[in-house]
This record gives C-alpha cells, structure tokens and sequence, in this order.
C-alpha cells in the first residue's frame, strides 16, 4: 500500500471520495454527515478533507421529502416516478463557509443562472416572450416549474412559442 501511494497511484478523481465503509448522507434540513459502517458511529467532518458540508438549496423541481412507517427519510421524483432514500441535493453539496454569489457574464443563460432552483410557487409574466431573450426566459421559468404567462403581441407567433416550450417541458401554462 506504501508503495502504491508513493508512486501516486492511491489517488482518485474527486477528493470527496469516502473510505471503503463510508456512507454519506444528510438530515432533514440539509447538513450532510457521514456514517462510518465499520464503528457504527457518524461524524459532520468528512473523513479525508474533514470539511463539513450542507446540501445547497431546495430539492429540485418535481421532488419531495417523505417518511416510511419505519421513520426513514426516502425522495419522490414525480417527474420520472422513481423513489430513493438517497437526496438529490447531496449531488451539490457546498462547504460549510461563507456561499459567494454566483458571478455571472454576457455569456450565461437562463438555464445557468436558475439551476437548481424549484419555482413551481412563482407565477411569471413575460413581455415579449415569442422570440429572443424573451423567449429563452419563458422556456428556463416554465423548465424550473414556474406558471409562466407569454404577453405577446402576434398571438400566432406566441402559440408557436408555448408549443415549442410544451414539447420539452408538459407544464407550462398561457
């Protein structure tokens, strides 16, 4: 085992790799912790990097939180009609520090800027929602689980608009 580490072949990809034994998992309220097989014990630090982590942000659109008769916490995805005790947030995880906004540029789209973000309790009217910046805005709120109303002038082109919209996305409204 020295002799694999020494010549760096012990390393992995993502330094969030667990030791063989560990599991990771997260409280209701999001704060990750990790639970060591072995010892039968749980910790908040991770086992190699000990930095804490939390889950960031809501579940994603279309999921919810329940519990089993037994207590256990498990994750419905409506959307695709599958359940897992496994939470969907633990995919983005963030350190235990000070979250720095996102910085954005001229060349960030909507979809970037409203990742992982559940609006299915946000009701958005957008001018100019047929074509252009109008209509990327429709398609990221409606794609995110907002009830979007497209105020358009050209009421042809804004029926084309919401069925492109519908084609890639079945919950969008007008």
């Amino acid at each position: 085992m020295a002799a694999m580490t020494y010549a760096g072949m012990d390393d992995t990809d993502s330094e969030d790799e667990l030791p063989p034994g560990w599991e990771e998992r997260s409280t209701k309220d999001g704060w990750v912790y990790y639970a060591n097989h072995d010892d039968m014990k749980t910790q908040w630090e991770h086992p190699k990097t000990g930095k804490k982590k939390r889950c960031a942000g809501d579940l994603p659109y279309g999921w919810e939180q329940e519990t089993d008769d037994k207590g256990q916490i498990f994750y419905v995805d409506h959307i695709n009609k599958r359940t897992t005790y496994f939470d969907p947030r633990q995919a983005f995880t963030v350190e235990d520090v000070q979250v720095r906004p996102k910085r954005f540029d001229g060349n960030t789209s909507a979809l970037e800027v409203l990742q992982d973000r559940d609006l299915s309790s946000v009701v958005v009217v957008i001018t100019g929602a047929n074509a252009g910046i109008g209509f990327e805005t429709a398609r990221s709120f409606a794609l995110h689980g907002a009830h979007v109303i497209l105020a358009c002038r050209n009421k042809a082109r804004a029926t084309k608009a919401v069925n492109l919209i519908i084609e890639e996305w079945v919950s969008v409204s007008y």
